[in-house]
């Protein structure tokens, strides 16, 4: 009697221990596996990619999924679906604003030069302020649309005389070949391809330097990143690496050079076009990373300037009084040693 009331009871003990068990081992193998939210642009990330070095370096399984936006990498994050993802500055800070777990902890491009508006040839726009009754595209809450609003503030254009339009780069090529748009604000590869037909009237660089900077940074949940600090660890050392090889290398790289043709591969981009698209970009040192210009400081200033954009536009409910929680420099400075 006493045998068979308690040998249910050893086999719900068993069980618990078996499923704590199992639970252990597919809480460890999930541990490693990591989601990764990337784009088109052309950085040196791609390099790590192809490389698979961070992979091999850590034993993690990397899922790399390629999204058309930051607003989208955004919201997959928000989701859970995905722990890491490149942004702009802009939906970055939108996430923020919303109070998103996340942590900025690497800038993958001073976006400089890299994005402009480019209008069509024969449209009779020669300046920001040639925009009034025009059809202008750009990806809204990105750092390109930031710009071109901030832009036009700053030369006294009405953004209600412009007929901005949202769309995502994919959309924006075909509408440029199509006719559908007089002008866009936009970053490559779509950039390369409609410069054949279109002026420069601006860039990321020339508004920048009148006070609204932008930057394309990689961003982890909070959570995630403090469980799996060693691979981010070993991740940032990956993309110094990367940004160093570029550095040392790619002024002498050819459309058939193994680099250029791993960017092409991961963006989508022409290997013609790689070369002249990245020389448009910068890309900080780790050095650079940690100092007040971008981790430590200026990334949290910028966001803070974008937010309040963000919320002239409708986008945000709320600027918060400081970013800086949203930025870390922790993963930067153990890779560097310190």
């Amino acid at each position: 009697m006493t045998m068979s009331r308690r040998l249910p009871l050893q086999l719900a003990i068993l069980a618990t221990t078996l499923a704590a068990l199992y639970g252990t081992s597919a809480h460890a193998q999930q541990a490693k596996e990591v989601t990764f939210a990337h784009q088109d642009m052309l950085v040196p990330l791609r390099l790590v990619m192809e490389s698979g070095e961070v992979e091999k370096a850590t034993g993690y399984k990397i899922n790399w999924r390629m999204f058309a936006g930051g607003g989208d990498v955004i919201r997959a994050m928000a989701s859970g679906d995905v722990q890491m993802g490149e942004t702009g500055s802009s939906p970055l800070t939108a996430a923020a604003s919303q109070g998103q777990d996340i942590k900025l902890f690497w800038i993958s491009a001073d976006i400089a030069n890299a994005e402009a508006l480019v209008a069509r040839n024969g449209t009779n726009i020669n300046s920001i302020k040639d925009l009034a009754g025009k059809k202008v595209a750009t990806p809204f809450v990105s750092t390109a649309h930031y710009q071109l609003m901030a832009g036009m503030k700053m030369d006294g254009v009405d953004a209600k005389s412009v007929n901005v339009m949202n769309m995502r780069p994919p959309e924006i090529a075909a509408a440029w070949e199509r006719g559908d748009i007089d002008a866009t604000f936009i970053w490559d590869p779509v950039l390369s391809k409609i410069k054949a037909s279109g002026k420069t009237i601006a860039t990321s660089g020339s508004i920048g330097k009148r006070g609204a900077p932008t930057f394309e940074g990689i961003v982890v949940n909070a959570k995630w990143a403090a469980a799996n600090e060693p691979f981010m660890v070993a991740f940032v050392k990956a993309l110094n690496r990367a940004n160093e090889e570029y550095k040392a290398t790619g002024k002498s790289w050819t459309p058939d050079s193994p680099q250029t043709k791993a960017m092409a591969k991961w963006t989508k981009a022409d290997p013609k076009d790689v070369g002249a698209a990245m020389a448009l970009y910068t890309f900080p040192t780790m050095a650079e990373q940690v100092s007040p210009t971008w981790l430590g400081g200026g990334a949290a200033k910028a966001m803070a300037n974008t937010a309040a954009f963000l919320k002239e536009q409708g986008r945000v409910q709320e600027v918060k009084p400081d970013y800086s929680a949203f930025v870390t420099t922790a993963y930067v400075e153990k890779a560097m040693g310190k």
